[in-house]
């Protein structure tokens, strides 16, 4: 099979078939294979939308009932046994247990729409516009998402997008000496700032696609407080780190905090498109119909989404993600032991970690003498300077073994190939 056939007719804008050069066929757990029979394990988990990983059996068992009785496939927002299903696992199996006490809204089909429906419900909540986001942090692409998204890679002065939008830094942008939570409440107290009160603030409690940055408990906390005597909404976007990511459900469990809205999507359906808004009750003002989506009634994707839910009926999945976490965090420290001139920090909490290198273009150079070793596995950061553990959350200890296996060779190999430069 011609993979020029891909050049030749998609769009320039296409991104990961440039770092994985091959056709891919099929795929179990953590293991895909292309069209020429060679295998891959996969440390790259969709971004995120694998966290069950690749046809998982009760995922597929579940379709396959449900198509096989003519299920319906699409209902818009109508009531269907899918949704019926869906709402009360997530309800009894996910949210009751941690006392959290949201709403749903289905808002399909990915997980900008999420992020785009947080934003306008909170402005026309508070009747405010501006809202604050972060240094780093990614929330899509649409043009509500991209006004609080940091990286400029992903910004043109023609979208127009930064308007009513405050940036902050993250925890840990400076140090933490600095403390960017004190730092917003003066400004947003002070009359004489020129810092407008905003409708939200919008954060990742770990950001992915920033380079595995990872927010205090404390610092959480503290932003709750801060929203809470403001009158502010606080937006907390679990779209890559939520869905156990982290070992909880939701990421910002390990803070014990409850944001007034919850963005969710990526491995919610299993990788089926399907992204939820939470929202606490107070905060449901919509009029019926007044934020709608074709594909928010994607019954193949609350099939599958359902299915899962049962991994997490008792406490067995968390223990294994945090096993497989520790796993993670050696082998990675291990690697940054051995090559310090190159690996410059290791990061991460559960099954998401990355390693950093200041070493200009080392990333990207070990992304792909992994993927030609059958290693499959992306970067992060504004200039790819981390490299990014995100594998499905099922991976088997011989796949999570042999990726390490190669991954190894594959920085040893990079490593090597710098030397030479500098020689």
């Amino acid at each position: 099979m011609d993979i020029s056939l891909f050049e030749q007719y998609e769009s320039n804008v296409r991104g990961y078939i440039r770092s994985f050069p091959t056709v891919f066929d099929t795929a179990t757990s953590a293991t895909i294979v292309d069209v020429e029979g060679k295998r891959f394990i996969d440390f790259f988990g969709g971004a995120g939308s694998l966290n069950y990983g690749h046809n998982h059996p009760l995922v597929n068992q579940a379709l396959i009932n449900y198509i096989q009785r003519n299920g319906i496939t699409n209902a818009l927002d109508k009531a269907t046994v899918a949704k019926h299903d869906f709402i009360q696992g997530f309800q009894n199996i996910i949210l009751k247990p941690r006392g959290l006490d949201y709403k749903i809204q289905f808002v399909g089909p990915t997980g900008t729409n999420g992020v785009e429906t947080a934003l306008k419900l909170a402005r026309k909540m508070k009747q405010r516009s501006n809202v604050v986001a972060f240094t780093n942090a990614y929330h899509g692409h649409s043009l509500g998402s991209l006004a609080v998204t940091g990286n400029e890679f992903y910004h043109d002065d023609y979208y127009g997008v930064p308007t009513n939008v405050t940036k902050m830094p993250y925890d840990g942008y400076f140090d933490h000496e600095m403390d960017s939570v004190d730092m917003l409440r003066h400004y947003l107290k002070d009359g004489s700032s020129g810092y407008d009160l905003p409708a939200a603030i919008i954060v990742e409690s770990i950001q992915g696609e920033g380079g595995i940055n990872i927010s205090r408990v404390e610092w959480l906390q503290k932003l709750e407080k801060v929203c809470n005597e403001l009158d502010i909404v606080l937006i907390m976007d679990e779209i890559q780190v939520g869905n156990g990511r982290t070992g909880d459900f939701f990421s910002f469990e390990r803070a014990g905090i409850t944001p007034d809205i919850v963005t969710v999507s990526k491995s919610i359906g299993t990788g089926l498109p399907m992204s939820i808004v939470l929202m606490k009750p107070h905060v449901d003002i919509w009029e019926p119909g007044e934020h709608t989506g074709t594909f928010r009634g994607n019954s193949h994707a609350f099939i599958a989404g359902s299915a899962v839910l049962e991994l997490w009926r008792n406490d067995d999945f968390s223990a294994s993600i945090r096993s497989k976490g520790a796993q993670v965090e050696k082998v990675f420290k291990d690697i940054q032991a051995q090559f310090p001139n190159y690996i410059t920090d290791v990061r991460g909490l559960g099954m998401i970690w990355g390693m950093e290198s200041m070493v200009e273009g080392f990333c990207n150079e070990v992304s792909r003498q992994a993927f030609l070793r059958g290693l499959i596995m992306e970067t992060a950061g504004a200039a790819d300077q981390v490299l990014k553990f995100l594998a499905p959350l099922v991976i088997s200890e011989t796949e999570l073994s042999e990726g390490f296996e190669i991954l190894h060779e594959a920085v040893a190999a990079a490593v090597e190939i710098f030397e030479k430069r500098k020689a």
